[in-house]
C-alpha cells in the first residue's frame, strides 16, 4: 500500500470514528433525567398508582385497584393542567403522557376484565389483546397528528383510552347490580367500543367533558368502597 493510498484510508478511518464519537455524544451527552419538568413528574406519579393497580388487581383486590388507578387517574389529567398553565407543554412531554396512558387505561382496564368479569381465560385474552392493540393504536396516532380543531376547540381524533376504560369500568359496576349481566355479554360491549378509538370521531376537549369525567371518576370511587365495605 502506498503512502498516499495509506493516508487517504487512514483520513477515512478518521472520519468515520469522528462521526460516531459526535453520536456518542448527543446520545449521552444529556441525563434523561434533567428534562423532566413538574408535568412529567405528576405524570410519572401517574405511573405510579397505575403499578400499584395492577398488584391489587393480581392479589385478586379489584375494588382497591380500581381506586389506586383512579388516584393515577387525577395525577394524569393534574400533569395536563400544570402544563398548560405554565406553557411547558412539550413533544416531549406528550410521549411521556402516551406512554403512561398505556398502563393507567389499557392494561389496567384489561386486567379488570381478566379479574373480575371474564368468563375464561380464553375470553379475557381476546378482549384483552382488542384493548390493547386498539388502545395502542390510539396512542400512536396521537403522536403523530395531535389534536384537531374545529372553530376553536380542540378534539381527539378517535374515543380516548380513558372512555374505553370506562365502557370497562361500567361493565364492572353492571356485573355487580344487575343479576343478568355477565362476562360474555361484557365482552362483546368492549371489543365493540374499542375500534372507536381508531375512528374518524371527533372527542372534543370541553370543560363540561372534563366535569362529567370527574364526576364519574368520584361516583366510582364511592361505588367501590360501598362494594368493598359491604354497603351494598
Amino acid at each position: 500500500m502506498t503512502d498516499e493510498l495509506r493516508s487517504a484510508v487512514r483520513g477515512r478511518l478518521d472520519a468515520v470514528d469522528a462521526r460516531a464519537s459526535e453520536v456518542v455524544r448527543s446520545s449521552t451527552g444529556e441525563n434523561m433525567i434533567s428534562r423532566l419538568g413538574t408535568a412529567d413528574w405528576l405524570s410519572l406519579g401517574a405511573l405510579f398508582w397505575a403499578w400499584v393497580g395492577a398488584i391489587l388487581f393480581v392479589s385478586g383486590e379489584p375494588n382497591w385497584a380500581i381506586v389506586a388507578v383512579l388516584a393515577g387517574f387525577a395525577f394524569d389529567k393534574a400533569d395536563g393542567y400544570y402544563a398548560r398553565k405554565t406553557g411547558t407543554a412539550s413533544a416531549f412531554g406528550r410521549q411521556i403522557d402516551s406512554f403512561i396512558d398505556i398502563f393507567a387505561y389499557l392494561v389496567s382496564a384489561a386486567l379488570l376484565y381478566h379479574v373480575a368479569l371474564a368468563p375464561s381465560p380464553a375470553v379475557s385474552a381476546v378482549v384483552g389483546f382488542v384493548v390493547l392493540t386498539f388502545g395502542g393504536l390510539r396512542l400512536i396516532r396521537h403522536n403523530s397528528e395531535g389534536f384537531g380543531d374545529e372553530g376553536g376547540t380542540s378534539y381527539y381524533h378517535g374515543t380516548t383510552v380513558v372512555h374505553t376504560h370506562l365502557v370497562v369500568l361500567a361493565n364492572y359496576f353492571l356485573l355487580q347490580f344487575v343479576p343478568p349481566w355477565n362476562g360474555w355479554v361484557a365482552g362483546a360491549i368492549i371489543v365493540a367500543v374499542c375500534p372507536l378509538m381508531t375512528s374518524d370521531y371527533k372527542a372534543y376537549k370541553t370543560d363540561a367533558g372534563h366535569v362529567l369525567v370527574g364526576v364519574a371518576g368520584v361516583l366510582t370511587v364511592v361505588g367501590c368502597l360501598a362494594l368493598e365495605f359491604g354497603v351494598v
